[in-house]
């Protein structure tokens, strides 16, 4: 009976480690399925359908379920095919939005499912305890109240010591026999009057003065035009850390001018558009971003509709950030396409490091952009004077560059500085 008993428990212990880890296999791999639904969501259709509101395509979250998933799986696979196989509800379906909705043969039944189980669940809220707006009060009166008390305490200690240390010194002195000679007290103003009529002394102080002061002038004159860290603030907060860093848009996306012409170009809100027509970023309230809503204000735009209003138009008034003096001349193509491999080289960049980082910066970790580089002409010349284009060689401008010629067939180095780079006519007109 007691090895019956005995197996009755190690059975139901079993049986309930079974069961436990069953739910949690069960409950993870649901959690799974979501995730997986989410990275899919945000990579193959969150460009055309949002969850909560419509765009290109209807809102998800309702249509999905709404619909079964019988349909939904070959109509997402191909539902063109659908549509041509007569089925009713994807012509229906169809007439939502004049723009053809994209296939996606490749996905199998699960990554569809998990894609309409994410949509289904929908964005996690956030806890209400994130959602209260909590007070910056900044220094609080105690802090600053608390760092005096310790400052004072210090110098009152200092003080108390220094008097301690004079007076155990006169007891040393006295216990060996020594005669101690008072000082004789003189007054503050008595004592300036000595120091200043002291020609040592004035020499000295009028000599470091001269130095701090031509010191402060000569860096205050060097630095004269030179705005490296220069942020301006933008009329609309573009985030090149949320773009170019977590969302990694390659930078010719935007600025499609660096690699074919002289100047880097800033793209037209309808580049914008591609994306925010139905990416816009709305809040727990359902109000869409204020700052994507600057962007359908400047257009003419109304999300609602999705019509635009030609006569609401207006720019956007941008600030400069790198602004090159007009004497000089500069060549984004020149530099990123033939120079690209020497100035990636001699800028320590990593392999998918955009080019772009050697002059701008870490501009995907940039919340608002500034000037990195102070953009002199040493800074320049520097650069062409180290920067190593021996790889060149075969390139038909350097080929027939006589001097250059001879070094490369020495292997030796190669430099911009050495094929006229340091001329006068390379950066001014």
């Amino acid at each position: 009976m007691r090895n019956i008993s005995f197996g009755l428990k190690k059975f139901r212990k079993a049986t309930f480690i079974l069961a436990v880890l069953s739910f949690l296999t069960v409950t993870v791999s649901k959690a799974q399925d979501v995730v997986e639904g989410r990275t899919l969501f945000k990579s193959k259709c969150a460009s055309c359908h949002a969850l909560d509101h419509d765009g290109t395509g209807p809102a998800l979250t309702p249509k999905v379920n709404e619909l079964e998933e019988a349909y939904l799986i070959p109509w997402i696979k191909n539902n063109q095919a659908l549509i041509a196989s007569g089925n009713k509800q994807a012509i229906e379906a169809a007439k939502f939005s004049p723009s053809e909705m994209t296939a996606f043969p490749t996905l199998t039944d699960d990554q569809i499912k998990n894609i309409i189980a994410y949509a289904k669940v929908g964005e996690p809220k956030k806890a209400a305890e994130a959602a209260v707006p909590v007070a910056d009060e900044g220094v609080s009166g105690l802090s600053i109240a608390g760092v005096i008390a310790i400052i004072v305490l210090a110098i009152v200690v200092l003080v108390v010591l220094g008097r301690a240390v004079k007076m155990l010194e006169r007891l040393i002195l006295e216990k060996q026999g020594i005669d101690i000679v008072e000082e004789e007290n003189v007054s503050l103003a008595t004592g300036l009057k000595g120091l200043f009529k002291n020609k040592k002394f004035v020499f000295f102080t009028v000599l470091c003065l001269v130095v701090v002061l031509g010191s402060f002038g000569w860096m205050g004159m060097w630095n004269t035009g030179v705005h490296t860290g220069y942020q301006p603030t933008q009329p609309i907060k573009f985030s090149h850390e949320l773009h170019a860093g977590i969302n990694q848009i390659d930078c010719q996306y935007c600025h499609s001018g660096a690699f074919k012409s002289k100047n880097a170009s800033i793209p037209s809100l309808n580049v914008c558009m591609n994306c925010h027509k139905n990416v816009q970023a709305r809040t727990e309230d359902g109000l869409i971003s204020p700052e994507i809503q600057k962007i359908y204000s400047a257009l003419g735009y109304n999300p609602d509709t999705q019509t635009y209003d030609k006569t609401k138009e207006k720019p956007v008034e941008w600030v400069r950030v790198h602004n090159l003096p007009d004497l000089a001349y500069f060549n984004h193509s020149q530099h990123v396409v033939v120079g690209e491999d020497a100035i990636r080289k001699q800028a320590g960049l990593n392999p998918n490091d955009p080019v772009c980082f050697a002059c701008h910066g870490p501009v995907n970790t940039m919340e608002e952009v500034y000037q990195y580089s102070p953009l002199t002409m040493k800074w320049c010349i520097n650069c062409h004077k180290e920067a190593d284009i021996s790889s060149k060689k075969g390139d038909a401008f350097y080929a027939n560059v006589i001097a250059a010629h001879e070094k490369i067939k020495k292997g030796e180095k190669i430099t911009p500085a050495l094929l006229g780079g340091l001329e006068c006519g390379k950066c001014h007109y």
